[in-house]
């Protein structure tokens, strides 16, 4: 009896301990990470890759709770991001070097997208960049820090002849002479509802250097939590793979965070994306999609110095590290 008694206690203990660890183990599994990232806009074609990460279960899979925080007009993402409140946020590597030069502790681990999708739009009779000539360009104020210079050196174009972009369509619609800044997927989309099928001049395919839509993120998380980082990146790009398969569940997601996003805007900015190979073209067709290189960091930097928008003796290698590229290339 005494032996039994003690295979029941045995048993019971076992059992206990069994459940103990099923719990830790159940609880460990559901303890992810929690991650805030801060997109550059209102929810669009050009942040799929991380509402179809989140809508599909991609970061999950990575143990990451990503809650994903839209831009807009009034929202600072770098000033965000060095407070602490974002993790990560869409960012710029002009916009990164300019942070680094100041002093602010933030890098770039990875570049959603391998071109800047910024260019220019005309009416049809405007055929190229050179054919611009001395029109008036309508321009952003961050413009002058970042792609202005660009085409000054480039294309010979004169503050003289830039003006404010106030976001309306309606003058360039207007005046068939107007030339204006646009995003690949957003502001011809706009034209063509106006009654214009313009041209676009894609800066990136005339020589334009930067990487864009970089995963920007603080130094302190890079240093402190690797693995986060890695796995966030790996995760991200994932997501881009699979919205350029099937856009569907990211776009739910999408419309609810912005439901003025229409599903026919949603299929030009996607094709728009697709066509001028600005997620999944250049490098990233066999290094993978998320790559970079030094060689491409310097040449942006070089053009910094040269438009006189930051000092040569800036440590530009402080803004971006390439430790956290996926080790198994993501391939589209």
């Amino acid at each position: 009896m005494r032996v039994i008694s003690t295979l029941r206690t045995y048993g019971r203990l076992g059992a206990t301990l069994m459940a103990v660890a099923l719990g830790v183990s159940a609880g460990a599994a559901r303890a992810a990470d929690e991650v805030t990232i801060g997109t550059s806009w209102y929810a669009q074609a050009e942040h799929g890759g991380f509402y179809q990460a989140k809508a599909t279960g991609i970061y999950e899979k990575y143990d990451l709770d990503v809650n994903i925080k839209m831009g807009g007009p009034q929202v600072n993402g770098l000033q965000l991001l060095v407070a602490g409140q974002y993790d990560f946020t869409m960012g710029y590597p002009l916009r990164n070097i300019k942070a680094v030069s100041e002093g602010l502790p933030v890098v770039s681990v990875a570049a959603c997208f391998q071109k800047d999708p910024q260019g220019l739009i005309a009416h049809p009779h405007v055929e190229s960049l050179e054919d611009v000539g001395d029109r008036t360009v309508l321009i952003s104020t961050s413009a002058r820090s970042t792609y202005w210079p660009w085409l000054q050196s480039e294309y010979g174009f004169t503050d003289a002849q830039a003006k404010p972009y106030t976001f309306s369509l309606g003058p360039f619609l207007a005046d068939k002479e107007l030339v204006q800044q646009a995003y690949v997927s957003s502001e011809p989309f706009a034209a063509e509802k106006g009654g214009v099928t313009p041209n676009f001049f894609l800066f990136a395919d005339n020589g334009y250097p930067p990487y864009a839509a970089t995963l920007e993120t603080r130094r302190e998380l890079v240093e402190d939590n690797p693995d986060l980082v890695r796995r966030f990146v790996q995760a991200t790009m994932e997501g881009w793979r699979s919205y350029l398969e099937n856009p569907a569940p990211g776009n739910e997601l999408i419309q609810q965070d912005n439901p003025e996003m229409t599903d026919a805007q949603l299929a030009f900015g996607l094709k728009k994306l697709k066509e001028y190979g600005i997620v999944a073209g250049g490098d990233a067709q066999e290094q993978g999609l998320g790559y970079m290189n030094d060689a491409r960091w310097e040449k942006t930097f070089q053009f910094m110095v040269d438009a006189d928008l930051v000092s040569e003796d800036v440590d530009y290698k402080q803004a971006y590290t390439l430790e956290f590229l996926p080790e198994e290339p993501v391939l589209p």
